[in-house]
């Protein structure tokens, strides 16, 4: 029998995000005892491990990057083949705009039709790993939907909040897997006050946005993958739609393990970060240009990009941080404009993304406007799901 040290994973421990307290992460672990906040995966990037031995080029997902995920058994992964999504040209948007080189990296093409698949592939299989035999999350949408489904493959009780407004795609798809689904008025954060009445007896392990370690590390493959895709070398500007923030903290983690693992040079210049939201819940915007000490009182409100409504992200430290580390910004976006990137998109690239991955394209025009921009500069954007699962949301706006 397979020990818990006797693995294919550098895993070494976890890490307390506010006060760097370590954690065992042979253990069932939630947030930090010390300080209530997230915890991190780290691992052994001493021993050397070269792209060559360090990825399985046959395996066309996520788990090509096996070796620097947390799983300690392969017999306990969760998989329906998520990852490896494709960096497409945008050349006639770039041509009507004036850029030498401008991607998208369309995370819409996942399992379960969003990023998200990532990180809950991850958790779920992480929770198996453990003994878990059910879990419950506040969702937007889109995590309650892969929770779901990776439940379902995992045989284990799934147990879902979401805002009643949540448009029926996500609810319907969350009713196939057989998930048990409760609506509540309000935004995630009202969500998860009902998770936390529902989960009393802690019976359900909660993988709510960084409160268990592991969604993280599933959503940092984003970075490993980016970056092998484009030859090992970085774009310039990296735009990203941060509601809770896992996909910006995790492709940043994944960028710094490169460094330490001498897959990019030490002194490589990474990407500056944008963190894109919506005008009608912007909680790092806000804390950023400084109008709030923090968003723990933030009240926001609904749009049409659902994975953007979340007012109080637990993880708002970690992405400041990233945000400070790389010289990048914050930005708003309206529904408006989120609606004028999706048309754009869709007529002249024949991509229907979902609102977030609109608002990071609008997000691009503003700050080409603004100068903060250089139209000769790699710009990278990130779609994080399909348009079609928002059609409740803005049908009749083309």
């Amino acid at each position: 029998m397979q020990t818990l040290l006797d693995t294919q994973t550098r895993l070494q421990d976890l890490h307390c995000a506010a006060c760097d307290t370590p954690y065992s992460a042979f253990q069932l672990q939630r947030v930090s005892a010390c300080c209530g906040q997230p915890l991190v995966a780290h691992y052994d990037l001493h021993e050397p491990l070269t792209r060559a031995t360090g990825i399985e080029r046959a395996e066309n997902s996520m788990w090509r990057y096996r070796s620097l995920l947390p799983l300690l058994d392969d017999a306990n992964r969760v998989s329906l083949g998520e990852g490896w999504t494709p960096i497409l040209p945008l050349q006639r948007l770039a041509s009507r705009y004036g850029l030498r080189d401008l991607r998208l990296k369309d995370e819409g093409l996942n399992p379960t039709g969003s990023f998200k698949a990532r990180g809950l592939s991850m958790a779920i299989s992480k929770a198996k790993e453990l003994g878990v035999t059910g879990c419950i999350i506040p969702t937007a949408g889109n995590a309650g939907v892969a929770m779901a489904a990776y439940c379902a493959r995992a045989g284990m009780r799934a147990v879902v909040a979401m805002p009643s407004h949540t448009p029926k795609a996500f609810k319907e798809e969350c009713y196939w897997y057989g998930a048990e689904v409760h609506l509540v008025d309000g935004l995630i954060n009202d969500c998860a006050a009902r998770v936390r009445e529902l989960n009393a007896d802690n019976s359900l392990l909660d993988v709510s946005t960084l409160k268990e370690p592991y969604r993280l590390e599933g959503k940092k493959t984003m970075g490993y993958e980016l970056a092998e895709q484009l030859n090992w070398t970085l774009p310039d500007v990296l735009l990203y739609p941060a509601g809770g923030g896992t996909g910006l903290i995790g492709i940043w983690k994944a960028l710094r393990e490169m460094q330490a693992l001498g897959w990019l040079p030490a002194d490589a210049k990474l990407p500056r970060m944008v963190a894109v939201q919506s005008a009608n819940c912007c909680p790092l915007v806000e804390t950023r240009a400084g109008h709030q000490t923090n968003c723990h009182s933030y009240v926001g409100q609904p749009t049409i990009a659902n994975g953007l409504a979340v007012p109080r992200p637990l993880g708002e430290p970690l992405m400041l941080q990233v945000l400070d580390e790389s010289n990048g910004l914050a930005v708003a976006i309206t529904d408006e404009q989120m609606l004028e990137g999706m048309r754009e998109l869709a007529r002249l690239e024949g991509m229907f993304v979902a609102p977030e991955g609109a608002a990071v394209w609008m997000a691009a025009r503003q700050l080409l406007e603004t100068g903060w921009l250089r139209p000769e500069e790699q710009i990278l954007l990130l779609n994080t799901g399909s348009g079609q699962k928002y059609l409740d949301n803005v049908e009749g706006h083309y």
